[in-house]
């Protein structure tokens, strides 16, 4: 990546970024329907930056595993109000969508970045409209809608087949005229990979870090987090505990050089986030 040509966004800033989580959903896994409400979402997403995030991911649609997608016009209602507003009011918006068309509205809205789960291989015209607007683009590692992912959970080296797989939609993206300083990289924890998965995925986070690339890290309440603090019923595992296991893998995260994590509560890894570029402070 050359940071001279790079949009702000991706430009070093001297610590690792902070992502907030805005669901508007009534089904997301961890959150689904607490900000289904146009203002409640509104109010969430500034109470994120508040807390210390740089930029707010804003959904329409769950993709936790067993989930139904839901009419395009009915995600378009959900997400592109509160990214209107939101960016009026100067908040950086990413818009976390798998349709090329609410990718769109939310650019259109004031959204900064395209976060794509399925790295542009849901919708087919989703690279393309990120060239056309020359909009940095998340391009997440994923093999299948959730409903599917069961069938797709074999690795002989996760951390091989991973980057192999996220380097070929690099080169579908770049191929529809996506710029390389506009790409940015997920490893997809909890997409298409078990537990064992996920974390030897995280143990080869140093390998995932030396592409060129920015990397987002976007590992926030999820299952296998829940079985680390709760073994023997993962269901029992709190919000609150899912947030410090969240925290913990902030601070490694950012001391590892992540571009950004993706987080639902923001003020615990902002605070990570400070303490790991303070250590850093003086070692380079």
């Amino acid at each position: 990546m050359t940071d001279v040509t790079a949009p702000e966004i991706l430009q070093p800033l001297g610590r690792t970024r902070i992502m907030g989580v805005l669901n508007v959903t009534p089904d997301s896994f961890s959150d689904g329907g607490k900000w289904f409400e146009t203002r409640t979402a509104i109010d969430h997403g500034l109470a994120l930056v508040e807390s210390g995030a740089d930029l707010v991911d804003i959904g329409g649609e769950s993709t936790r595993p067993g989930s139904v997608r839901v009419p395009e016009d009915e995600e378009l209602r959900r997400v592109v109000p509160v990214t209107r507003e939101l960016a009026a009011q100067g908040v950086t918006i990413s818009v976390d969508t798998m349709r090329a068309s609410v990718a769109r509205a939310a650019l259109d809205a004031g959204a900064t970045i395209i976060n794509d789960v399925s790295a542009g291989q849901s919708d087919g015209g989703m690279l393309e409209l990120a060239a056309e607007y020359e909009a940095p683009i998340v391009l997440m590692h994923w093999r299948g809608y959730l409903s599917q992912a069961e069938a797709s959970f074999h690795y002989d080296d996760v951390v091989g087949e991973v980057t192999t797989e996220l380097l070929e939609r690099v080169a579908a993206a770049e191929a529809l005229g996506i710029r390389r300083e506009n790409i940015i990289l997920d490893p997809g924890p909890g997409f298409s990979k078990n537990g064992h998965h996920n974390w030897d995925l995280l143990r080869g986070l140093d390998e995932l870090l030396a592409l060129p690339f920015p990397m987002l890290v976007a590992v926030s309440r999820k299952r296998f987090l829940a079985t680390l603090v709760s073994p023997e019923d993962p269901g029992a595992a709190s919000i609150a505990d899912r947030d410090a296991a969240t925290a913990a893998l902030t601070m490694y995260a950012a001391q590892a050089g992540a571009w950004a994590v993706r987080v639902h509560e923001a003020r615990a890894s902002r605070i990570a986030v400070d303490v790991a570029t303070e250590l850093a402070k003086g070692q380079a």
